[in-house]
């Protein structure tokens, strides 16, 4: 690596998770679907790739690919026996219909037994509510399904993935609390609000995700980029299928386009873009940034990423400006 980066990537600790874990990740959609292919060899170069420059913590759920992210993770696992990798899944999405009246013991010992195999292992390290409707974060029988999960060695520990601050705040009543997964990119900013700020205070892990928001801040896109029929930045453009806050961030695209061009602009010598917006992550607060990669160059550069300085206020400034002029308005008062 160049001058710009530091010698080693940062390593975070939360006491709920109750093991330290990397400031970058590596997130496991793309390894699914939703992305167009990724072969399996493809798969395995990302994950060794991410591994060889100091990550340490995977993100996968079993609904990614109907179970095809868990079988790769899984498969490397199974050769890196010896990494100190913690391997986070998630469950609930494989209710049809995902109502909340899914959300039971019986179905947690089925979707978590099914990821077990899957990943080939007896415990699983962190399992995560996949953001479930609104009234199974206000249920406490919910809660206690979980530390059952907990207390049978089904799993390690738990958290919530949420859509919503509101969700999160929620969560953050229970006192086992791991970790909670949320949007946090330069254009989803609510989170510091009082999420992040409490998580940290509480000793609970937030996992940054869709930090890149969906590639728009890699800088790489415009007016005409266009996204292949089986890739949810072209069929969920709208939220049609799931909330439109998991593509893009919400933010439309032709705004997001625009304002991506401005953050680019202020990308410091030797940074990528994407770069850039992950340091700014890891500067205003996260455990772990977890950014998704469908080519080992994106996975490489990405991994990088964890060990550049903190960002100065002048870039911080500068990027809030950005955010304020064109993403404001259109995300803030709705997750």
């Amino acid at each position: 690596m160049g001058s710009a980066y530091g010698d080693l990537m940062r390593v975070n600790d939360a006491s709920r998770l109750n093991r330290s874990v990397s400031v970058m990740g590596q997130g496991c959609w793309q390894l699914g679907s939703d992305w167009g292919d990724v072969d399996a060899d493809t798969a395995a170069g990302i994950l060794s790739a991410a591994v060889d420059r100091g990550v340490t913590f995977f993100d996968t759920a079993d609904v990614y690919g109907d179970g095809r992210s868990e079988l790769a993770v899984g498969r490397f696992m199974a050769d890196h026996a010896g990494d100190r990798i913690t391997v986070a899944t998630k469950m609930g999405r494989r209710a049809n219909p995902h109502v909340a009246e899914a959300y039971t013991l019986d179905n947690f010992r089925r979707w978590t037994d099914r990821s077990r195999e899957n990943l080939g292992v007896d415990t699983l390290d962190l399992v995560q509510l996949h953001c479930p409707p609104t009234e199974v974060y206000d249920d406490p029988a919910t809660y206690e399904a979980l530390r059952v999960l907990v207390e049978e060695g089904r799993i390690s520990r738990w958290g919530v993935s949420v859509e919503t601050c509101d969700q999160a705040l929620r969560a953050l009543q229970e006192p086992d609390l791991a970790s909670i997964q949320i949007i946090l990119n330069i254009f989803r900013r609510k989170p510091l609000d009082a999420v992040v700020p409490q998580a940290q205070d509480q000793g609970v892990a937030i996992i940054a995700r869709i930090p890149l928001a969906s590639g728009l801040l890699s800088g790489k896109f415009d007016e005409a980029t266009t996204f292949a029929p089986d890739d949810h930045r072209t069929y969920n453009r709208d939220g049609q299928v799931f909330d439109i806050g998991e593509t893009f961030s919400g933010v439309p695209y032709d705004v997001g386009v625009r304002a991506a061009r401005e953050v680019a602009d202020l990308t410091p010598d030797g940074w990528s873009t994407a770069q850039l917006a992950l340091a700014w992550i890891a500067t205003v607060g996260a455990t772990t940034i977890i950014p998704g990669a469908t080519s080992v160059a994106q996975a490489a550069n990405n991994a990088d990423a964890g060990s550049l300085p903190e960002l100065d206020s002048t870039l911080l400034d500068a990027l809030e400006q950005v955010y304020r002029t064109h993403i404001e308005e259109h995300v803030a008062g709705r997750w």
